[in-house]
């Protein structure tokens, strides 16, 4: 029986996945673009940001946009290559059923 991939722990959360999936498509977004593409609570994307910030997938920065504070999140060059190593570990896990 063939060896099974290793599915990155930290991409694989749903909302993690669906973070780097959005980011990986744009130069940067904020956090409120983030929040509402995903559905998700402020609480558990904040959270589940954290988780991709301390793994090194995504990066931070707060500014201001006028008097409003923002909060802007990049994917990095280690974010990018987890995302497509997860992706290439999945195609190998399912193989021909693509």
């Amino acid at each position: 029986m063939p060896e099974l991939p290793e599915l990155d722990p930290v991409v694989h959360g749903k909302l993690r996945l669906a973070v780097l999936s959005l980011l990986v498509g744009v130069e940067d977004a904020d956090f409120t673009w983030l929040r509402d593409k995903t559905g998700s609570t402020d609480g558990n994307l904040g959270a589940q940001m954290m988780k991709l910030e301390e793994a090194g997938y995504v990066a931070m920065q707060k500014r201001f946009a006028g008097r409003k504070p923002q909060t802007l999140y990049r994917m990095t060059p280690a974010g990018r290559k987890a995302l497509a190593k997860y992706v290439a570990a999945l195609k190998r896990l399912l193989g021909g059923a693509l």
